[in-house]
């Protein structure tokens, strides 16, 4: 049996038996360390078991391990032994970062006696698995995460567990999202019910989910369940959010993957979040800016593609948004989606991707135009011609920016 695929049967067999296949699918022989470096007492546990379980497995591992104790100290000799950085994660809890190239591996001491009371105090039961490390390693299950990894189906472990920790309430959106999992009905309920918990957490550890969230593969399927528990209504703009459609990947139809890749995560968190929810959530400045734009744009949008804005208008939209202009067209009809995809598409289209046709040293050189803000509105004159087919070549383009200079220059 190849080491990629194994019968979902295997689920509810042997652990001795599936934690082989599963350190054949995690492939601990490229990791950045040695197994045998570990403590006595550690297991992997999190992510990467589930994945491996779920045949998810994508670029580099999600690796979580839990060792006895002492979670710092070890992971300072582990990175000062392997040649990586350490980084404190949290010294309450004990947990620590290593990071090596292009890995992050996180631990953290065991809560609690045993590995089997720290598993239950995790959030969902398929995350609540371990892979046990040593001669007789096996896949540690205590309250039922296989079962719902078969069903593919995400169970709380506990309302407890969600409510210590509400950043897992978002979590759980989350994780249905990108590995296409149902929703438990009683998670679900306690996920509605606590959802205004949520605003107790870090606002960095909030985005850091939402980033993921706008671009998890089956995300359109529970953005209406977003919308109805709650969870993130203090950050959101009642007056526009979820008025309009969610922008979804089928209003991506005619875009190719990376288009659609920029485009609709940019709808998605311009649809979730507020203005001011993007700033409270710690947002950089450039994805604030980004939102804006385009929030203003979508609210301008009269359903006509923007036949009736005056050209300024019109020429300032393509300076605005310039490589955002994927995300404004998610809401334009089939038929004008794909005109303004084609001319997007065409480097050379004036109007979609403005430009003046004569850069600043050509003009100060057969002008005598100074450097400042005469150069500026000169430049701007020449690029509104051009956009509007009013300049066809460089002949053109400089009897027109002689006219205006003569025009205009002694008023400036």
């Amino acid at each position: 049996m190849s080491s990629n695929h194994f019968d979902e049967s295997i689920l509810k067999g042997d652990k001795t038996l599936l934690g082989h296949f599963v350190w054949k699918r995690l492939n601990p022989d490229q990791w950045p360390f040695k197994l045998s470096d570990l403590p006595p007492g550690s297991a992997l546990v999190g992510g990467a078991v589930r994945n491996a379980l779920l045949n998810s497995l994508e670029g580099k591992l999600d690796l979580d391990l839990v060792v006895p104790q002492k979670a710092i100290p070890f992971t300072k000799e582990l990175a000062k032994k392997i040649g990586g950085k350490y980084v404190l994660l949290d010294s309450a809890r004990d947990m620590a970062r290593l990071v090596i190239k292009d890995w992050c591996i996180d631990f953290t001491s065991r809560i609690g006696c045993t590995l089997e009371e720290d598993l239950s105090r995790r959030d969902y039961r398929m995350n609540a698995i371990a892979l046990t490390i040593g001669l007789k390693s096996k896949i540690l299950d205590p309250i039922g995460g296989l079962d719902d990894i078969y069903e593919r189906n995400l169970v709380a472990t506990s309302e407890r567990n969600l409510i210590e920790d509400p950043l897992r309430l978002l979590r759980g959106v989350r994780l249905v999202a990108e590995l296409h999992l149902s929703l438990d009905r009683k998670t679900k309920n306690w996920i509605k019910v606590h959802s205004i918990l949520l605003q107790r957490v870090a606002p960095e550890r909030i985005q850091a989910e939402i980033q993921r969230l706008i671009r998890a593969p089956w995300a359109d399927q529970f953005f209406p369940f977003l919308k109805d528990s709650g969870l993130l209504q203090a950050w959101q703009d009642s007056s526009f959010n979820f008025k309009r459609k969610v922008p979804s990947s089928k209003d991506g139809q005619g875009m190719n993957a990376e288009e659609l890749n920029s485009a609709l995560p940019l709808a998605r968190l311009t649809h979730l979040l507020s203005d001011e929810g993007l700033n409270q959530l710690r947002f950089s400045q450039k994805q604030l800016q980004r939102c804006k734009v385009l929030r203003e744009w979508q609210q301008r949008n009269d359903g006509s593609a923007f036949k009736n804005l005056p050209e300024v208008e019109r020429l300032q939209l393509h300076k605005d948004l310039k490589q955002d202009l994927p995300a404004l067209i998610l809401d334009f009809s089939k038929d004008e989606k794909q005109i303004w995809l084609d001319r997007w598409r065409d480097l050379n289209d004036p109007l979609f991707h403005p430009s003046s046709p004569l850069d600043g040293h050509c003009l100060q050189k057969n002008l005598g135009v100074s450097s400042g803000r005469d150069l500026g509105q000169l430049m701007s004159y020449l690029c509104h011609e051009r956009a509007f087919g009013r300049l066809k070549n460089r002949q053109d383009a400089l009897e027109a920016a002689s006219y205006w200079w003569k025009q205009n220059h002694t008023l400036l």
